[in-house]
């Protein structure tokens, strides 16, 4: 059942529970989105109207999730009596304990029902269930206490683990992206109805809870390093909770740290790190049905809103209920996180028709947008060069939504590229080439080779070939095996629709002769392995054999035969230019061998033993023979 309207969502599905307990309800919001609008009436509002409702029919591929425990042991930081306060008020819930940062003159309390410490937190890791802190100055309060608190002799280096941490003091958070690192919460303990809420929030962060498991991450084509060479860090550059730490030549993302902001699958270059919120290709699913039904319904130069389920959704109604409703050709779109989200979809949206994309970000995310706008400025450097015009993307991140309803009302992109209906198919990579291609093929100005700037995961790459020795450590270094050798002949080749511009090959390169250059290719010579440097073979002197670059095998020869110790001699000079089954013959068939021993005696065995017995035997019956019939000749020999 599809229910067009969201504002009694909790009573429809009540009724659904009570009587249809296994049907399944889907909600629609047509009314602060398309009906309370100026444009209510148009054409463009009712085609918006058959989109949404096309888009909620879709039964996405659920988000898979893990399971974190929390005993209710609970560390409370504060400075003052408000600390105490509130440990006191959790204390019928959890199991307390007050540790006072720096505290002033703090009047100790009647009943000591929670434990009070003193300490600063030098250090905090951890997340809901596993927090780990250690203390400089922890000294539990005497009981002696009177007027004020009177601690014990404080030490340094105090180590102990909780489930949950309430910080009251006011001061730097214990945490990167302290918001989205789950059980921890700090409140403004100058804001009392704050402080009640956590109170109210942290009281039942006890037992067992399912988290989203926002992040899918495939170690097998990911390009962060490559022996010791590090190569792509995209990921750990955007990452705002520190929940993604290199592992080698890969990195390990912890699912639990994860605030769930996608920003490292926005920017990942490969699709190594896929957000799975909702499952699978749900995301493109909706955009597909969404621009689609909008289409065929009759509306025209649609205009994809992103936002997430809070902010976002509160400047629509706020704009819906009190000002001028969205434009009609404005189609909402939720996600989770509008970080989420990167070239990929960007590319996506306009192949489907949309004309522009408007980025609806809250004041909250002022820190982590860096990726989205690299991702933002890619998909601009996109259209503008094949002829589609600047300007077809905004980011909006203001908080009045006076102003983000004038700026939709003033956005006015040029006509859309023709839509195109294919399916999103294949992975990050393939989708992005899929949309690209698309909007290349009716491009107003569809260049074969269209420069990128710096950064982009699209590119070439280019030798110096004066300068390469096809040592070929770039092909061993490739995550992505764009580059390539050929086990014939010493030759190296390239793919460029593999490369994702990571970098390791220039890194590897031992004689500093590769570079980058991001681009994107449209000519069908990307898509296959072309040349980039060739040499002929070097031939063994000895057998004919061929083996390494004849270049390389001659520059060693005059570089070292005469001039080194090892190679002063004509025919050591001449190893260097044998393969290395006639180096090694060459080398022990020498007669002045400095390891060389004495011949070794041939083996011996029980038949040659037993051979000579029979000559012996033989012989003495001979001449026995010859005795008796006088036919000796007196020559033992003859």
């Amino acid at each position: 059942m599809l229910v067009a309207c969201t504002q009694e969502a909790p009573l429809f599905a009540e009724v659904a529970a009570e009587d249809r307990p296994e049907a399944r309800v889907a909600f629609a919001n047509i009314r602060e989105t398309a009906g309370w609008s100026e444009e209510a009436a148009g054409p463009d509002a009712t085609a918006k109207i058959a989109a949404l409702l096309a888009e909620a029919t879709l039964d996405l591929e659920p988000t898979p999730a893990i399971t974190i425990e929390s005993g209710g042991v609970c560390l409370v930081v504060g400075r003052d009596e408000r600390a105490i306060e509130a440990a006191k008020q959790l204390a019928g819930r959890l199991e307390v304990t007050v540790l006072l940062s720096e505290p002033g003159e703090v009047l100790p309390p009647r009943f000591m029902d929670v434990p009070v410490f003193k300490g600063t937190v030098v250090r905090a890791e951890g997340h809901l269930g596993k927090f780990a802190v250690t203390v400089d100055g922890y000294a539990p309060a005497a009981p002696s206490s009177r007027p004020a608190f009177v601690f014990e002799a404080p030490k340094n280096d105090a180590f102990s683990e909780c489930d949950l941490i309430l910080d009251l003091t006011g001061g730097a958070p214990l945490f990167p992206a302290h918001e989205k690192r789950d059980g921890y919460f700090r409140p403004d303990p100058g804001n009392p109805a704050a402080v009640q809420k956590a109170l109210f929030d942290i009281a039942d962060m006890v037992g067992e809870f399912e988290k989203p498991l926002y992040v899918h991450y495939d170690a097998g084509i990911c390009a962060h390093s490559r022996s010791r060479k590090t190569g792509c860090t995209r990921c750990l550059d955007v990452c705002p909770a520190s929940a993604i730490t290199p592992a080698g030549d890969t990195v390990a993302i912890d699912p639990v740290l994860c605030g769930g902001c996608g920003a490292c699958a926005s920017v990942c270059p490969t699709g190594a790190a896929a957000y799975q919120l909702p499952g699978g290709d749900g995301l493109f699913q909706r955009l597909r049905t969404l621009l689609t039904a909008y289409r065929e319904a009759g509306g025209k130069d649609a205009v994809l809103l992103l936002h997430d389920p809070r902010h976002g959704a509160e400047m629509i109604a706020m704009t819906a209920r009190a000002g001028r409703g969205l434009p009609g050709r404005a189609l909402p779109f939720a996600v989770n996180e509008v970080t989420q989200v990167g070239l990929d979809f960007l590319a996506m949206a306009f192949a489907y028709g949309a004309a522009g994309i408007v980025v609806l970000a809250g004041p909250e995310k002022a820190g982590e947008l860096s990726g989205l706008a690299q991702q933002i400025g890619l998909a601009e450097a996109v259209m503008d060069g094949l002829g589609y015009g600047g300007g077809r993307l905004v980011l909006l991140d203001g908080p009045d939504p006076a102003q983000v309803e004038q700026a939709l009302w003033d956005f006015a992109p040029g006509p859309p590229a023709p839509a195109g209906s294919f399916l999103p198919l294949g992975g990050k990579r393939g989708r992005s080439l899929l949309a690209l291609r698309h909007l290349h093929g009716a491009a107003p100005r569809p260049l074969d080779v269209l420069p990128l700037p710096p950064g982009a995961p699209f590119g070439a790459v280019t030798v110096e070939t004066a300068g390469c020795t096809l040592c070929l450590a770039c092909v061993g270094a490739c995550p992505t095996g764009a580059l390539r050798d050929d086990e014939a002949r010493p030759w190296l080749g390239f793919n460029e629709e593999a490369c994702v511009q990571c970098g390791l090959c220039k890194t590897t390169c031992p004689e500093g002769v590769i570079a980058l250059e991001p681009r994107l290719n449209f000519t069908e010579e990307a898509r296959g392995a072309v040349k980039l440097c060739e040499e002929p073979p070097f031939h063994c002197i000895r057998c004919g054999k061929p083996f390494g670059v004849q270049r390389t095998i001659e520059r060693i020869a005059d570089q070292l035969a005469g001039k080194h110790w090892m190679f002063d001699a004509g025919d050591q000079a001449e190893r260097l230019m044998m393969c290395d089954d006639c180096r090694v013959v060459v080398q022990f068939d020498r007669t002045d061998h400095p390891m060389a021993g004495p011949p070794r005696p041939a083996m011996r065995t029980t038949d040659d033993d037993l051979r000579e017995r029979e000559i012996e035997e033989a012989r003495a019956k001979l001449l026995e023979e010859r005795a008796q019939t006088g036919g000796d000749s007196g020559d033992e020999n003859a």
